[in-house]
C-alpha cells in the first residue's frame, strides 16, 4: 500500500490524495509517468518526482526510518506489508499503573519466536537497544500511550528510530474497538493455554507481585506466557487489519472495479 501513497509528500492532504486516485494516478509510477497532473504546477509536479524516486531508492534498501514522521500516525499502517517480515511486535508489563511503578518485562516477537526481556535477569536498556536495533518496524497494541513513552522514560535510548504502528489505532479505524483480547475475539483468535486465555492485564500485574513474593517461577512462566501470547496474537491481528484497511482504501480510491494488487 504504501507503493500507492502520497499522503506522506508535503501539501499532500488526504483529500489531495483522493483527487490523485481520481485522476487514475494510482501508484508512484503512474505519478512518475504523467507528464500533467491537474491541481499541481510544473515546478511542484517536478519536486514530488524527486521526492518520489529517493523514497522510491530508500524504499527498496529496506530504510524505513526515511518514512518516520513524514506518514500521518494514523497511516503508517500503510508500510506494514513491505516491513512486517522485519517487524517487533511489543508489549511491556509493568508492576502497577503508578507513578512510581516499573518495568517488569518486554515481550518481542520476530514473527518466528518471541524473546523475553525479564527485570532482574536480562531486561536493561543497552539490551534491549541492541535487539530492537534489528527491526525496521515497531508494532503495539495502545503503545503509543502506554508501552513506548514507558520504555522511553525507564529505559532512554533503547527505541530504534523507526515507524510505530499502533493497532489499537489501526484497529479502530475497520470499526474494531476495546481491549486486545475483545479484538482478538471478535476476529476469532483464541489463545492456547485455558489459563493465560482467561487473564487480563491486572493479572499480570498479580503474577508477577506473586512470583517476587514467593520466588516460585511458576508465576513467572505465566506472565511470560501471557505475554507471549500478547505479542504472538498482534502480528494476526495486523495481518487481518492490514487486509481490511486495504480493501476500504481501494474501494475509496476506485471510481469502478479494480482487480490489482494492493501492495
Amino acid at each position: 500500500m504504501i507503493r500507492r501513497s502520497f499522503i506522506f509528500l508535503d501539501r499532500i492532504s488526504a483529500k489531495t490524495e483522493k483527487n490523485l486516485w481520481n485522476q487514475g494516478i494510482k501508484g508512484w509510477q503512474d505519478f512518475l509517468g504523467a507528464g500533467y497532473i491537474q491541481g499541481l504546477s510544473m515546478p511542484r509536479k517536478k519536486h514530488y518526482d524527486r521526492f518520489l524516486l529517493e523514497a522510491q531508492k530508500r524504499l527498496y534498501n529496506f530504510d524505513s526510518a526515511f518514512f518516520k514522521g513524514k506518514l500521518p500516525s494514523s497511516e503508517t499502517w500503510r508500510l506494514y506489508d513491505f516491513f512486517k517480515d522485519q517487524a517487533a511486535f511489543l508489549d511491556i508489563e509493568t508492576s502497577g499503573l503508578e507513578e512510581n511503578s516499573y518495568i517488569t518485562m518486554i515481550g518481542i516477537f520476530d514473527g518466528i519466536e518471541c524473546k523475553p526481556f525479564i527485570r532482574g535477569i536480562n531486561l536493561d536498556a543497552v539490551s534491549l537497544a541492541k535487539e530492537l536495533s534489528k527491526y525496521k518496524l515497531l508494532v503495539t497494541f495502545n503503545g503509543s500511550t502506554f508501552d513506548l513513552p514507558i520504555i522511553s522514560k525507564k529505559l532512554p535510548g533503547a527505541l530504534p528510530d523507526v515507524p510505530h504502528i499502533d493497532l489499537r489505532h489501526a484497529c479502530a479505524k475497520v470499526g474494531l474497538k476495546g481491549g486486545l483480547k475483545s479484538i482478538e475475539r471478535e476476529l476469532g483468535i483464541r489463545r492456547s493455554n485455558p489459563i493465560i486465555e482467561r487473564m487480563y492485564g491486572g493479572d499480570a500485574i498479580t503474577m508477577w507481585r506473586m512470583f517476587r513474593g514467593s520466588g516460585d517461577e511458576h508465576y513467572l512462566r505465566l506472565l511470560v506466557e501471557y505475554n507471549e501470547e500478547d505479542c504472538i496474537n498482534m502480528k494476526s491481528i495486523a495481518n487481518k487489519v492490514y487486509e481490511r484497511l486495504c480493501q476500504a482504501t481501494i474501494k475509496r480510491m476506485e471510481k469502478e472495479n479494480y482487480n490489482g494488487e494492493h501492495k
